[in-house]
This record gives C-alpha cells, sequence and structure tokens, in this order.
C-alpha cells in the first residue's frame, strides 16, 4: 500500500490516450491516503475534489496560486476554484477522460501544500 507521503514524493507520468486508467482497488486505496478527497463523476468522467478551507482571499488566491506553480512543474493541471475562504480542486486526466495515478499524486502533493500554508 502506497501512503500519502510516498504519493506526495512521486513524480507525474506522462499520459496518453491508451494509459491504463487507475483501477478501482487502487481508487480506493489511493484515496484512503489522501483524506478529504473524493471521487464524483461528471458527464461520464471521474473527478478527484477536494474543498479548502481558508480564512480570508488573500489566503485563497495565496493558495491557488501554489497549486497553479505545482501543476506548471509536473506538467498536469487541475480545474480549480477561487472563492473568499475557499478553494475547490478538481484533479482527472484529460487524455483517458478518469482518474490516473498522476491524480492521486497531485492531489497528495495539494495536501502538502495546504498543511504548509496553515503554518
Amino acid at each position: 500500500m502506497v501512503v500519502m507521503a510516498e504519493l506526495a514524493s512521486m513524480k507525474c507520468e506522462a499520459c496518453r490516450a491508451e494509459s491504463p486508467r487507475a483501477t478501482a482497488e487502487e481508487i480506493n486505496s489511493y484515496i484512503a491516503e489522501i483524506p478529504g478527497w473524493k471521487t464524483v463523476e461528471h458527464e461520464g468522467v471521474l473527478h478527484l475534489e477536494r474543498r479548502y478551507k481558508v480564512k480570508d482571499f488573500a489566503t485563497a488566491l495565496e493558495l491557488t496560486n501554489k497549486i497553479g506553480t505545482l501543476a506548471e512543474q509536473e506538467g498536469h493541471h487541475p480545474a480549480i476554484t477561487l472563492q473568499w475562504g475557499l478553494v475547490d480542486v478538481a484533479w482527472w486526466t484529460h487524455a483517458i477522460r478518469g482518474l490516473h495515478r498522476n491524480d492521486f499524486i497531485m492531489a497528495a502533493k495539494t495536501e502538502e501544500l495546504f498543511k504548509a500554508l496553515k503554518k
């Protein structure tokens, strides 16, 4: 079993349309390591989603910018919605129209950004 710290230390791999989606067993294993995240289906495509509550708009913007920088570094980009005190993040792999290990890696890395922000 992979733990969150291990997921957060991994790098995303390039995905193509033929890359395998995460299996139900993998999804259950990975999601157990990233509390607060849930799988949600949108138009037949499984996404990994989480809402972060922060103290104000400036902190929400800071978190959004940190996630954006991380996404550029890893070459894997989420949907992010920014509101006063809230940041909603959704990871999924566009090329395979579903979830890949990369999405769980990025969720774990996003968790680390959030935890560091609160210090």
